[in-house]
């Protein structure tokens, strides 16, 4: 079962199971990228606690910006920084689509994480580009509401943590929660979709927040809390 279904019906992630789910998604989502960037003719990889030699298969259209978010957050909330480095290593040109996919922003924001993560030079100049690149005067392809209530706030509580900025922390995670919620109960559609079970973006900057020790005075089942506090860490390989 998929992890954003898994945290329907366990919004606590309380049950090994999604903490399992949560595991075999980063699992997968590192191996999409690791497959279209090796220069191997196999990947060897770990899925659901199985290993795996998988083909690679060059560059795919699908290994792109918007998807190199999703795995980062995942190997985030999972704490795995081996597969942070990997995604993080990753050239930003092989993350690029083609013009009119995706707003500029996004290769903004990758190129930030990337930097923060590797220690390379210029990360405020690179947030700062990230920042105003995700106006909504600026970015015009992504729809203004799902830039403003999903896209921009884990750019926002990035932009706390990496000023070390506790007292603002939590009240930017609280918007960016009230925000996810707005978005995704906006209608019968979205409140059906179980996209929006969780806040995947504001639940790995709170998880790096939580390990540095931030004051998180907060609850909520788009944020899952044995997800948060890492209770599940070392259960098994990964």
């Amino acid at each position: 079962m998929t992890l954003r279904a898994r945290c329907i019906i366990d919004p606590r992630s309380a049950e090994a199971e999604t903490w399992e789910s949560a595991v075999t998604a980063m699992q997968v989502g590192s191996v999409l990228f690791a497959v279209t960037t090796v220069n191997e003719e196999r990947v060897e990889c770990r899925i659901d606690r199985k290993l795996h030699s998988i083909p690679a298969t060059g560059p795919r259209s699908f290994a792109d910006a918007g998807t190199w978010l999703s795995a980062f957050w995942l190997a985030v909330i999972c704490r795995d920084q081996e597969r942070m480095t990997q995604l993080s290593e990753i050239p930003l040109e092989r993350l690029r689509s083609p013009e009119g996919s995706y707003d500029e922003y996004i290769y903004h924001w990758v190129d930030t994480l990337q930097s923060w993560w590797l220690r390379r030079p210029d990360l405020a100049d690179k947030l700062i580009a990230t920042i105003e690149a995700s106006d909504p005067t600026v970015a015009r392809i992504a729809p203004q509401d799902l830039l403003q209530a999903v896209l921009y706030p884990p750019i926002n509580l990035f932009y706390h943590y990496v000023r070390n900025d506790r007292d603002g922390f939590t009240p930017a995670l609280a918007d960016a929660l009230k925000l996810h919620k707005t978005y995704w109960t906006l209608n019968e559609d979205r409140a059906k979709d179980i996209d929006g079970s969780i806040a995947l973006g504001p639940l790995a900057i709170a998880c790096l927040a939580y390990d540095a020790e931030f004051p998180l005075d907060i609850q909520s089942d788009y944020l899952p809390k044995h997800l948060l506090q890492r209770t599940w860490i070392g259960e098994f390989p990964t």
